[in-house]
């Protein structure tokens, strides 16, 4: 999990970062930057799933942390 967290958030990076690129150099004319828009927020909600399994089969756990302090 320490490895494939921050290997999601630099692809979620670079996917916004291309998304961008198309947006300045295509001006309209293509779906490219639609793509890549599309695929960062599939990319999102399949870190957040794995998130969310990896707590429940236990490989991750909470702080212990009381809220509010």
């Amino acid at each position: 999990m320490h490895i494939l967290v921050p290997i999601a958030f630099a692809l979620i990076i670079a996917s916004m970062a291309s998304a961008l690129y198309f947006m300045m150099h295509d001006k309209g004319k293509s779906q490219r930057m639609v793509w890549s828009l599309a695929t960062r927020v599939g990319l999102s909600i399949s870190l957040f799933l794995i998130i969310l399994f990896a707590h429940w089969m236990g490989w991750i756990q909470t702080s212990q942390v009381p809220l509010g302090r």
